[in-house]
């Protein structure tokens, strides 16, 4: 990889980008897997530290994405994936339910919950806000990141069966 010229000027700008995204919410609003990716280059493939810094910026998009939903009147899901073979895929997403009969809730009965995040990133999740789970996919191992506080949990259980 050639070096890596301007850095303080892009990770300020995804900054900015993710602490001033407004997801446009309105009441008959739908969501079908929407996504956001930051690291559309996979710079992160190629570094630690660069790494780090998207996915700190990734937390503060799902952090606005969230404040966002707050008043959304119906129910959804969000997530952050991240990809460990391939940072260009990680993604912030929201899911709802959709005209498109994308199935809502998933149930993500295939991801290995309370695990422990990978090193690099394990000191940026809070445990007690967070749960984290993975994926073992062909193409390599996928995490999954959500606030534990959200509408519809990524393990399927509605606010009202899930245990505190």
């Amino acid at each position: 990889m050639k070096k890596f010229r301007g850095k303080k000027r892009y990770f300020k700008n995804i900054r900015s980008f993710a602490d001033h995204f407004q997801l446009n919410v309105q009441e008959d609003a739908w969501y079908d897997f929407w996504h956001k990716h930051l690291d559309i280059w996979a710079l992160g493939n190629h570094s630690p530290k660069i790494r780090r810094e998207h996915f700190r910026a990734h937390l503060r998009l799902y952090h606005n994405v969230l404040d966002s939903l707050r008043h959304y009147p119906k129910p959804y899901q969000t997530w952050i994936c991240l990809c460990e073979e391939d940072t260009g895929q990680d993604a912030v997403y929201v899911h709802t339910p959709n005209p498109n009969a994308t199935r809502f809730p998933l149930p993500f009965d295939f991801v290995q919950w309370g695990c422990s995040l990978p090193p690099l990133l394990r000191d940026l999740i809070d445990t007690d806000n967070y749960r984290a789970g993975f994926y073992d996919s062909e193409s390599g191992r996928i995490y999954y990141v959500q606030a534990k506080h959200v509408d519809v949990p990524v393990t399927g259980q509605t606010q009202e069966n899930r245990p505190e």
